[in-house]
Protein backbone atom coordinates (compact mmCIF):
# COMPACT_ATOMS: atom_id res chain seq x y z
CA UNK A 1 0.00 0.00 0.00
CA UNK A 2 1.43 3.11 -1.29
CA UNK A 3 1.75 6.32 1.07
CA UNK A 4 -0.22 8.77 -1.22
CA UNK A 5 -3.33 5.71 -0.50
CA UNK A 6 -2.49 5.81 3.33
CA UNK A 7 -2.88 9.20 3.11
CA UNK A 8 -6.46 9.51 1.43
CA UNK A 9 -7.75 7.19 3.41
CA UNK A 10 -6.88 9.09 6.46
CA UNK A 11 -8.57 11.82 4.80
CA UNK A 12 -11.57 10.28 3.88
CA UNK A 13 -11.73 9.55 8.12
CA UNK A 14 -11.32 12.48 8.69
CA UNK A 15 -14.30 14.15 6.45
CA UNK A 16 -16.72 11.02 8.07
CA UNK A 17 -15.65 12.05 12.04
CA UNK A 18 -16.74 15.58 10.66
CA UNK A 19 -20.02 14.51 9.48
CA UNK A 20 -20.77 12.46 12.13
CA UNK A 21 -20.21 15.23 14.37
CA UNK A 22 -21.81 17.26 12.36
CA UNK A 23 -25.11 15.03 12.93
CA UNK A 24 -24.56 14.68 16.47
CA UNK A 25 -24.55 18.64 17.49
CA UNK A 26 -27.90 18.60 14.99
CA UNK A 27 -29.60 16.30 16.91
CA UNK A 28 -28.76 17.64 20.38
CA UNK A 29 -29.75 20.94 19.31
CA UNK A 30 -32.82 19.43 17.61
CA UNK A 31 -33.57 17.71 21.24
CA UNK A 32 -32.92 20.46 23.24
CA UNK A 33 -34.54 23.23 21.15
CA UNK A 34 -37.87 21.53 20.25
CA UNK A 35 -39.04 21.38 23.42
CA UNK A 36 -38.54 24.96 24.50
CA UNK A 37 -40.44 25.99 21.17
CA UNK A 38 -43.55 23.83 22.36
CA UNK A 39 -43.51 25.70 25.84
CA UNK A 40 -44.26 29.00 23.98
CA UNK A 41 -47.82 30.00 24.71
CA UNK A 42 -48.01 31.08 21.03
CA UNK A 43 -46.45 29.22 18.01
CA UNK A 44 -44.22 30.54 15.35
CA UNK A 45 -47.04 30.02 12.49
CA UNK A 46 -49.76 31.42 14.80
CA UNK A 47 -47.70 34.61 14.51
CA UNK A 48 -47.25 34.43 11.03
CA UNK A 49 -50.66 33.91 10.46
CA UNK A 50 -52.36 36.24 13.07
CA UNK A 51 -49.73 38.87 11.34
CA UNK A 52 -52.68 39.17 8.89
CA UNK A 53 -55.76 37.12 10.42
CA UNK A 54 -55.27 39.31 14.06
CA UNK A 55 -56.99 42.25 11.63
CA UNK A 56 -60.34 42.28 12.74
CA UNK A 57 -61.46 44.15 9.50
CA UNK A 58 -59.95 40.84 7.63
CA UNK A 59 -62.80 39.43 5.29
CA UNK A 60 -63.94 37.90 2.04
CA UNK A 61 -67.12 37.98 0.07
CA UNK A 62 -68.30 34.10 -1.55
CA UNK A 63 -69.91 33.67 -4.53
CA UNK A 64 -72.96 33.42 -2.29
CA UNK A 65 -73.05 36.76 -1.77
CA UNK A 66 -72.14 36.17 1.95
CA UNK A 67 -69.03 38.28 3.99
CA UNK A 68 -67.00 35.54 5.43
CA UNK A 69 -64.72 37.21 8.48
CA UNK A 70 -61.25 35.83 8.22
CA UNK A 71 -60.50 37.59 11.36
CA UNK A 72 -58.82 35.57 14.48
CA UNK A 73 -58.55 36.51 17.81
CA UNK A 74 -55.51 35.93 19.63
CA UNK A 75 -57.30 35.62 22.97
CA UNK A 76 -59.18 33.37 21.71
CA UNK A 77 -57.11 30.94 20.08
CA UNK A 78 -54.37 31.25 23.04
CA UNK A 79 -57.43 29.91 25.29
CA UNK A 80 -58.28 26.57 23.29
CA UNK A 81 -57.49 23.23 24.15
CA UNK A 82 -55.33 23.07 20.59
CA UNK A 83 -52.89 25.84 21.21
CA UNK A 84 -51.48 25.05 24.14
CA UNK A 85 -50.38 21.73 23.19
CA UNK A 86 -48.91 22.95 19.56
CA UNK A 87 -51.20 22.27 18.06
CA UNK A 88 -50.97 24.95 14.42
CA UNK A 89 -53.16 26.35 11.92
CA UNK A 90 -51.66 24.42 9.30
CA UNK A 91 -53.07 21.01 11.50
CA UNK A 92 -56.35 21.95 10.29
CA UNK A 93 -56.11 24.33 7.38
CA UNK A 94 -53.77 21.39 5.33
CA UNK A 95 -54.33 23.16 2.15
CA UNK A 96 -52.38 26.62 3.48
CA UNK A 97 -48.78 26.28 3.55
CA UNK A 98 -47.88 29.78 2.37
CA UNK A 99 -48.76 33.16 1.21
CA UNK A 100 -50.13 34.23 -1.09
CA UNK A 101 -53.17 31.37 -0.25
CA UNK A 102 -53.84 28.92 -3.03
CA UNK A 103 -57.59 30.05 -4.45
CA UNK A 104 -60.80 29.28 -2.48
CA UNK A 105 -63.76 27.79 -4.32
CA UNK A 106 -66.07 27.12 -1.54
CA UNK A 107 -69.21 28.84 -2.74
CA UNK A 108 -71.08 29.14 0.97
CA UNK A 109 -70.31 29.26 4.20
CA UNK A 110 -71.74 26.20 5.26
CA UNK A 111 -69.69 24.21 2.46
CA UNK A 112 -66.40 25.92 3.74
CA UNK A 113 -67.41 24.43 7.47
CA UNK A 114 -68.44 21.14 5.99
CA UNK A 115 -64.86 20.61 4.47
CA UNK A 116 -62.69 21.40 6.92
CA UNK A 117 -64.62 20.00 9.87
CA UNK A 118 -63.28 16.60 8.30
CA UNK A 119 -59.79 17.40 9.22
CA UNK A 120 -60.87 16.87 12.96
CA UNK A 121 -60.49 12.41 12.03
CA UNK A 122 -56.99 13.28 12.16
CA UNK A 123 -56.31 13.51 15.44
CA UNK A 124 -59.90 12.01 16.40
CA UNK A 125 -60.59 9.07 14.61
CA UNK A 126 -62.24 7.13 17.14
CA UNK A 127 -64.79 9.72 17.83
CA UNK A 128 -65.41 10.79 13.20
CA UNK A 129 -66.08 7.34 12.87
CA UNK A 130 -68.69 7.43 15.71
CA UNK A 131 -70.79 10.48 13.70
CA UNK A 132 -71.06 8.83 10.36
CA UNK A 133 -73.52 6.07 12.17
CA UNK A 134 -75.68 9.33 13.89
CA UNK A 135 -78.41 10.66 13.47
CA UNK A 136 -76.93 14.16 12.29
CA UNK A 137 -74.67 12.46 9.90
CA UNK A 138 -77.49 10.56 8.40
CA UNK A 139 -79.30 13.85 8.29
CA UNK A 140 -76.74 15.01 6.28
CA UNK A 141 -77.02 12.34 3.57
CA UNK A 142 -80.75 12.56 3.24
CA UNK A 143 -79.27 16.61 1.88
CA UNK A 144 -79.91 18.79 4.63
CA UNK A 145 -76.35 20.28 5.13
CA UNK A 146 -77.50 22.33 7.96
CA UNK A 147 -77.23 19.12 9.84
CA UNK A 148 -74.50 19.50 12.77
CA UNK A 149 -70.90 18.83 12.12
CA UNK A 150 -67.89 18.98 14.77
CA UNK A 151 -67.38 22.80 14.59
CA UNK A 152 -71.21 23.73 15.14
CA UNK A 153 -71.20 21.76 18.76
CA UNK A 154 -67.19 22.63 19.68
CA UNK A 155 -66.32 25.46 17.92
CA UNK A 156 -63.50 26.12 15.71
CA UNK A 157 -60.52 28.46 16.77
CA UNK A 158 -62.09 28.87 19.98
CA UNK A 159 -62.36 25.01 20.81
CA UNK A 160 -63.18 24.38 24.82
CA UNK A 161 -63.99 21.23 27.15
CA UNK A 162 -67.44 20.17 26.11
CA UNK A 163 -68.93 19.83 29.47
CA UNK A 164 -67.26 22.66 31.67
CA UNK A 165 -69.87 23.66 33.07
CA UNK A 166 -71.98 20.84 32.38
CA UNK A 167 -74.79 22.85 31.54
CA UNK A 168 -72.69 23.69 28.79
CA UNK A 169 -73.92 20.69 26.91
CA UNK A 170 -77.91 21.50 26.90
CA UNK A 171 -76.88 25.42 25.63
CA UNK A 172 -74.75 23.74 22.87
CA UNK A 173 -77.67 21.21 21.95
CA UNK A 174 -80.32 24.58 22.26
CA UNK A 175 -78.38 25.83 19.33
CA UNK A 176 -81.17 23.69 17.19
CA UNK A 177 -83.44 22.55 19.47
CA UNK A 178 -84.13 25.45 21.41
CA UNK A 179 -87.99 24.05 21.95
CA UNK A 180 -87.10 21.02 23.65
CA UNK A 181 -83.91 22.59 25.91
CA UNK A 182 -86.52 25.10 26.93
CA UNK A 183 -88.86 22.43 28.30
CA UNK A 184 -86.05 20.75 29.56
CA UNK A 185 -85.07 23.44 31.57
CA UNK A 186 -87.94 23.36 33.52
CA UNK A 187 -88.45 19.86 34.48
CA UNK A 188 -86.99 18.26 37.19
CA UNK A 189 -83.35 17.27 35.65
CA UNK A 190 -82.90 20.75 34.14
CA UNK A 191 -83.96 22.32 37.50
CA UNK A 192 -81.56 20.24 39.06
CA UNK A 193 -78.58 21.30 36.52
CA UNK A 194 -79.06 24.71 36.17
CA UNK A 195 -80.44 26.07 39.62
CA UNK A 196 -78.32 23.84 41.69
CA UNK A 197 -75.68 22.70 39.51
CA UNK A 198 -76.43 18.78 40.34
CA UNK A 199 -73.69 16.87 38.52
CA UNK A 200 -75.70 13.88 39.16
CA UNK A 201 -78.76 14.72 37.13
CA UNK A 202 -78.57 13.66 33.75
CA UNK A 203 -77.73 16.39 30.34
CA UNK A 204 -78.68 15.76 26.48
CA UNK A 205 -75.62 13.19 25.46
CA UNK A 206 -76.66 10.81 29.00
CA UNK A 207 -79.34 9.77 27.29
CA UNK A 208 -79.39 10.46 23.36
CA UNK A 209 -75.66 9.69 23.40
CA UNK A 210 -72.50 12.21 22.37
CA UNK A 211 -70.99 11.13 18.74
CA UNK A 212 -72.96 8.40 17.75
CA UNK A 213 -76.65 10.06 18.71
CA UNK A 214 -79.18 7.75 17.17
CA UNK A 215 -82.60 8.25 15.77
CA UNK A 216 -85.17 8.24 19.36
CA UNK A 217 -88.11 7.67 17.11
CA UNK A 218 -87.40 4.63 16.48
CA UNK A 219 -88.57 1.20 17.74
CA UNK A 220 -84.87 0.33 19.29
CA UNK A 221 -84.69 3.73 21.31
CA UNK A 222 -88.27 2.87 22.38
CA UNK A 223 -87.82 -0.70 23.47
CA UNK A 224 -84.25 0.28 25.37
CA UNK A 225 -85.61 3.03 27.15
CA UNK A 226 -86.28 1.57 30.52
CA UNK A 227 -82.83 0.61 30.63
CA UNK A 228 -81.85 4.08 29.59
CA UNK A 229 -83.68 5.29 32.47
CA UNK A 230 -82.61 2.26 34.99
CA UNK A 231 -79.17 3.77 34.36
CA UNK A 232 -79.82 5.86 37.23
CA UNK A 233 -83.31 5.07 38.88
CA UNK A 234 -82.08 1.60 39.77
CA UNK A 235 -78.64 2.69 41.47
CA UNK A 236 -79.30 2.36 45.21
CA UNK A 237 -76.56 4.45 45.99
CA UNK A 238 -77.47 7.76 43.77
CA UNK A 239 -81.28 7.38 44.83
CA UNK A 240 -80.11 7.11 48.09
CA UNK A 241 -78.54 10.60 48.05
CA UNK A 242 -82.07 11.95 47.18
CA UNK A 243 -84.48 9.46 49.14
CA UNK A 244 -86.22 7.97 46.13
CA UNK A 245 -86.73 3.85 45.23
CA UNK A 246 -84.42 1.96 43.35
CA UNK A 247 -86.68 -0.58 42.47
CA UNK A 248 -88.50 1.33 40.45
CA UNK A 249 -87.00 -1.01 37.12
CA UNK A 250 -87.14 -3.79 38.60
CA UNK A 251 -90.87 -3.36 39.58
CA UNK A 252 -91.81 -2.13 36.29
CA UNK A 253 -90.25 -5.47 34.54
CA UNK A 254 -92.91 -7.57 36.71
CA UNK A 255 -95.57 -5.17 35.92
CA UNK A 256 -97.70 -6.39 32.51
CA UNK A 257 -95.84 -2.97 30.89
CA UNK A 258 -92.37 -4.31 31.18
CA UNK A 259 -93.16 -8.04 30.66
CA UNK A 260 -95.00 -7.04 27.38
CA UNK A 261 -92.47 -5.01 26.26
CA UNK A 262 -89.65 -7.85 26.97
CA UNK A 263 -91.48 -10.54 25.10
CA UNK A 264 -91.79 -7.84 22.10
CA UNK A 265 -88.44 -7.12 22.69
CA UNK A 266 -87.11 -10.77 22.23
CA UNK A 267 -89.85 -12.62 19.90
CA UNK A 268 -90.26 -8.88 17.67
CA UNK A 269 -87.81 -6.62 17.81
CA UNK A 270 -88.77 -5.17 14.61
CA UNK A 271 -92.61 -4.42 15.41
CA UNK A 272 -93.49 -1.30 17.07
CA UNK A 273 -95.89 -2.01 20.28
CA UNK A 274 -97.44 0.43 22.71
CA UNK A 275 -96.93 -1.28 25.88
CA UNK A 276 -96.16 1.57 28.39
CA UNK A 277 -92.79 2.38 28.73
CA UNK A 278 -91.13 5.12 31.46
CA UNK A 279 -91.70 8.05 28.68
CA UNK A 280 -95.26 7.09 27.95
CA UNK A 281 -96.24 8.23 31.79
CA UNK A 282 -93.73 10.53 32.91
CA UNK A 283 -93.19 12.53 29.81
CA UNK A 284 -89.77 12.78 27.71
CA UNK A 285 -87.74 16.40 27.91
CA UNK A 286 -90.54 18.01 30.41
CA UNK A 287 -90.31 15.25 33.52
CA UNK A 288 -91.60 16.92 36.22
CA UNK A 289 -91.51 15.87 39.81
CA UNK A 290 -94.40 13.29 41.01
CA UNK A 291 -95.64 15.97 43.70
CA UNK A 292 -95.51 18.63 41.13
CA UNK A 293 -99.47 19.46 40.73
CA UNK A 294 -98.47 19.21 36.98
CA UNK A 295 -96.98 15.84 36.80
CA UNK A 296 -98.58 13.50 34.26
CA UNK A 297 -97.83 10.95 37.29
CA UNK A 298 -98.99 13.41 40.28
CA UNK A 299 -102.13 11.34 42.05
CA UNK A 300 -104.69 13.85 40.37
CA UNK A 301 -103.57 13.25 36.76
CA UNK A 302 -102.77 9.47 36.94
CA UNK A 303 -106.39 8.67 35.55
CA UNK A 304 -105.70 11.25 32.51
CA UNK A 305 -102.35 9.54 31.58
CA UNK A 306 -103.51 5.67 32.06
CA UNK A 307 -106.54 7.10 29.64
CA UNK A 308 -104.57 7.66 26.78
CA UNK A 309 -103.76 4.02 26.47
CA UNK A 310 -106.75 2.67 28.36
CA UNK A 311 -109.86 4.69 27.53
CA UNK A 312 -112.52 3.39 29.28
CA UNK A 313 -110.80 3.44 32.86
CA UNK A 314 -112.82 4.28 35.71
CA UNK A 315 -112.01 6.37 38.84
CA UNK A 316 -110.98 3.09 41.11
CA UNK A 317 -108.52 2.04 37.95
CA UNK A 318 -105.46 3.65 39.67
CA UNK A 319 -106.47 2.52 42.97
CA UNK A 320 -104.35 -0.75 42.34
CA UNK A 321 -101.39 1.44 41.01
CA UNK A 322 -98.82 0.90 43.51
CA UNK A 323 -96.52 3.66 42.29
CA UNK A 324 -93.28 1.50 40.96
CA UNK A 325 -92.95 0.45 45.07
CA UNK A 326 -93.32 -2.70 46.42
CA UNK A 327 -96.27 -3.56 48.45
CA UNK A 328 -96.59 -2.66 51.88
CA UNK A 329 -98.28 -2.22 55.19
CA UNK A 330 -98.32 1.16 54.94
CA UNK A 331 -98.78 2.34 51.82
CA UNK A 332 -101.24 0.06 50.96
CA UNK A 333 -102.80 -2.22 53.60
CA UNK A 334 -105.48 -3.72 51.82
CA UNK A 335 -103.56 -5.18 48.87
CA UNK A 336 -100.52 -6.20 51.40
CA UNK A 337 -103.36 -8.26 53.01
CA UNK A 338 -104.39 -9.35 49.78
CA UNK A 339 -101.03 -10.67 48.62
CA UNK A 340 -100.22 -11.89 51.94
CA UNK A 341 -103.40 -13.97 51.71
CA UNK A 342 -102.89 -15.60 48.11
CA UNK A 343 -98.96 -15.78 48.82
CA UNK A 344 -99.86 -17.86 51.74
CA UNK A 345 -102.88 -19.58 50.39
CA UNK A 346 -101.33 -20.96 46.51
CA UNK A 347 -98.78 -22.76 48.25
CA UNK A 348 -100.80 -24.65 50.34
CA UNK A 349 -103.38 -25.06 47.58
CA UNK A 350 -100.08 -26.68 45.48
CA UNK A 351 -98.64 -28.79 48.18
CA UNK A 352 -102.71 -30.06 48.71
CA UNK A 353 -102.71 -31.29 44.97
CA UNK A 354 -99.50 -32.71 44.89
CA UNK A 355 -99.76 -34.62 48.11
CA UNK A 356 -103.46 -35.95 46.65
CA UNK A 357 -101.62 -36.85 43.50
CA UNK A 358 -99.03 -38.80 45.24
CA UNK A 359 -101.52 -40.59 47.55
CA UNK A 360 -103.43 -41.83 44.16
CA UNK A 361 -100.38 -42.90 42.97
CA UNK A 362 -99.78 -45.02 46.22
CA UNK A 363 -103.09 -46.33 45.73
CA UNK A 364 -103.16 -47.67 42.48
CA UNK A 365 -100.01 -48.78 43.43
CA UNK A 366 -101.28 -50.92 45.64
CA UNK A 367 -104.26 -51.88 44.18
CA UNK A 368 -102.87 -53.64 41.28
CA UNK A 369 -100.59 -55.49 43.68
CA UNK A 370 -103.66 -56.89 45.38
CA UNK A 371 -104.85 -57.66 42.25
CA UNK A 372 -101.82 -60.05 41.20
CA UNK A 373 -102.14 -61.56 44.27
CA UNK A 374 -105.41 -62.94 43.83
Amino acid sequence: MTTRTLHRMFLSGQKIGLIAAGALVLLLSLLLVTPARAGQPTQETEKYCLSCHGNSSLSMALPSGETLSLYVSQDVISHSVHSPLGIECVACHTDIQSYPHPTQTFQTKRELSRSYYQACQKCHPGNYQKTLDSMHAKAADGGNLNAPICTDCHGAHNVQAPDQPRSLISTTCSKCHAEIVDAYKQSVHGKALIDENNPDVPVCTDCHGVHNIQDPRTIQFRMESPEMCAGCHANKELMGKYGLSADVYSIYKRSWHGVDLSVYKSRWPTIWHDSAVCTDCHGIHDILNTKDPASKVNPQNLLKTCQKCHPGAGPNWTGAWTGHNEISLERTPFLFYVNTFYTSFTPFVLWACIIYVVLQIIRSIVDRVRSSLR
